[in-house]
């Protein structure tokens, strides 16, 4: 009776097994090719779980840009670490893709027909095309991701999707965010979060003058407050100063790239209509951490904080936006510190 007993099938079946938990290690066991382009290129992203295997957990979505030195490994693990936090890893796909680049001042070793972005100039942060393939540019290698994000034969239940960035990163989201033609298209909600860039596409001629809070003096003791700052006035930039400042990606003059295919007038339409929230570090005071210190840059303010917040009071004012802006306390150019705050853990992972 007793060898009758453990020989049952039925009995001696193993529990099913769980579901494997998420990938949060910044290695390639966490990495995934995302074929693009028509000549057989692709990119690679760090993601917490497969792009193309049917996952009916997935409830969010989190696409994190890295800066400038295009550590997608970093901001992997920085999201992750912020997923745990929020207690989000088991419903939440996290991606960080990267835009790897060979040019120029960029040395990155590139694995076979991996795409080589665009280092300088109309760059991975402003939708450039890319140094090996210029008929493909940076943003598609987000539209892609998106669109793979949205099929509902993958992600059935996936509610929404955010797409953030820090610094170069930033950049990279702020100009996305206004330029992108997939936004409307994908049937699943995508809001956007920009932390801490040095510069952005303003939408017209105008800039913030050097005087009340966006005096240099008084933008360097801005992380004084923990509240944003609000005395900005606005007018003519003395174009001889930087003979490039409204041109793109500074502006909206001479547009080139992914953003070209559209006009000034979408793209201001599309800036103020879509859901962004605006993260400014306290102490962001600093000209810290790959800080754009070019003339055109300069045009918008003395610090990376003292330009956004100029930026976001000019687009509620003049354009009617209603961005949203969060001083994250005791911040500075520093990512984990950013995006592992408490308010902040709220934006990037939203309430289902």
């Amino acid at each position: 009776m007793a060898a009758a007993f453990l020989a049952s099938p039925a009995l001696a079946a193993k529990p099913p097994s769980k579901p494997a938990g998420p990938c949060i290690d910044a290695a390639m066991a966490c990495t995934e090719w995302v074929p693009l382009g028509k000549d057989g290129g692709r990119s690679l992203i760090y993601r917490s779980l497969p792009l193309t295997k049917p996952n009916p957990h997935v409830r969010r979505a989190l696409i994190m840009v890295h800066g400038t030195l295009r550590n997608a490994d970093h901001y992997f693990t920085t999201a992750t670490g912020a997923a745990f936090l929020a207690k989000a890893l088991d419903d939440t796909i996290v991606i960080s893709p990267a835009f790897h680049s060979a040019e120029g001042g960029c040395k990155d070793a590139l694995a076979p027909h991996e795409i080589s972005w665009s280092c300088a100039g109309d760059s991975w942060r402003s939708g450039g095309m890319a140094a090996s393939d210029k008929n493909l540019s940076s943003f598609e290698f987000v539209d892609e991701i998106l669109r793979r994000l949205a099929d509902k034969k993958v992600f059935p239940n996936l509610t929404g999707i955010v797409v953030a960035g820090h610094s170069a990163g930033g950049q990279f989201v702020a100009r996305y965010q206004m330029a992108n033609r997939v936004h409307e298209t994908l049937g699943t909600p995508v809001t956007y979060v920009v932390a801490n860039p040095s510069s952005y596409a303003w939408p017209d001629a105008s800039r913030p003058l050097p005087e009340g809070d966006a005096a240099p003096a008084a933008a360097a003791r801005g992380w004084e407050s923990e509240t944003p700052h609000v005395n900005f006035r606005y007018g003519p930039f003395e174009a001889a100063q930087a003979p490039d400042y409204d041109r793109w990606p500074f502006g909206l003059e001479q547009i080139t790239g992914y953003a070209a295919r559209q006009t000034p007038d979408q793209l201001r339409a599309q800036l103020v209509g879509r859901p962004t929230t605006y993260l400014f570090s306290q102490v962001d005071t600093l000209p810290l951490g790959g800080f754009d210190g070019s003339a055109s840059a300069m045009a918008q303010g003395a610090t990376r904080r003292a330009r956004g917040e100029a930026f976001v009071k000019y687009l509620a004012e003049h354009l009617g936006g209603k961005p949203k802006t969060l001083i994250v306390p005791e911040c500075g150019h520093n990512d984990r510190c950013v995006f592992t705050t408490d308010d902040v853990l709220k934006e990037i992972f939203p309430p289902l």
